[in-house]
């Protein structure tokens, strides 16, 4: 486990809201990700993820009204992803303060875009997210939102994706999200030890014992999570929070 490893609140949005779903269905409204935004500035996070859970569904292009007024109020690195489908909308969202693209549906759809955005910015920019579920005790792909399941096992995928040029992998896993359960330990090592590059690990943390488990026992460089940042409490009140460096370090994630 690195001595510092990047612990990522992760903010789904659609049509300008904030939501939270389970299994990538059963939303759960959650406001106004830029009121978020500026609540995780305070908390002083390592990095934060947008990702449009909508566009590519609808085959939309990213929401760039949306994308800036995050980007002009968050004061810490930042990612997105959904609805990205070329080379001009991945240049005009490095240009407008994102750090890093997430490549989705397209690794699939439209893999030659991977490779040309890496060629092109660089493959620290450029991350390729992989959606799993199991199904009869095999793990599968997903992409579309987890509504369309393709015939390739996470980490085939995740080193296909390496080879394209992406320089991070993101593994979430369908079956877990939003359960507040506990990551998939099996999957997130499966893809981690597969692949050179940095993996990070999103779907089911609930508190900072998930968070120490994904990066000790599955290999993780980075653990992801939704739930335990905006919900707090056994019923799941609706509110914007996030470990401080002494939990962490205290936890023994963080190392001084």
């Amino acid at each position: 486990m690195f001595t510092r490893p990047r612990i990522i609140p992760v903010l789904l949005v659609d049509d300008r809201d904030l939501f939270k779903t389970i299994k990538f269905n059963d939303r759960t409204y959650l406001g106004d990700p830029v009121n978020a935004v500026k609540i995780f500035n305070r908390k002083g996070i390592d990095e934060l993820a947008v990702l449009d859970i909508g566009a590519t569904i609808k085959g939309e292009e990213p929401d760039f009204e949306l994308l800036k007024d995050i980007a002009s109020e968050a004061f810490m690195p930042l990612a997105c992803g959904g609805g990205i489908s070329s080379v001009e909308q991945i240049r005009e969202l490095l240009a407008i303060g994102y750090e890093k693209v997430v490549l989705n549906s397209s690794l699939v759809t439209r893999p030659g875009l991977l490779k040309k955005a890496a060629e092109l910015f660089g493959s620290q920019s450029i991350v390729a997210s992989i959606d799993a579920i199991k199904i009869n005790k095999k793990y599968q792909c997903a992409i579309r939102s987890g509504s369309e399941l393709i015939d390739m096992a996470p980490a085939e995928l995740a080193r296909e994706a390496e080879n394209l040029g992406a320089g991070e992998i993101i593994i979430n896993s369908i079956d877990k999200d939003g359960t507040m359960e506990g990551y998939d330990i099996e999957l997130v090592r499966m893809v981690a030890d597969s692949v050179g590059i940095p993996v990070t690990a999103i779907g089911g943390a609930a508190g900072i014992s998930d968070l120490k488990k994904v990066l000790q026992d599955g290999h993780a460089h980075a653990a992801a999570a939704g739930s335990m940042f905006v919900f707090y409490g056994r019923l799941k009140a609706v509110l914007i929070t996030a470990p401080t460096e002494r939990e962490l370090i205290d936890a023994g994630i963080f190392t001084v």
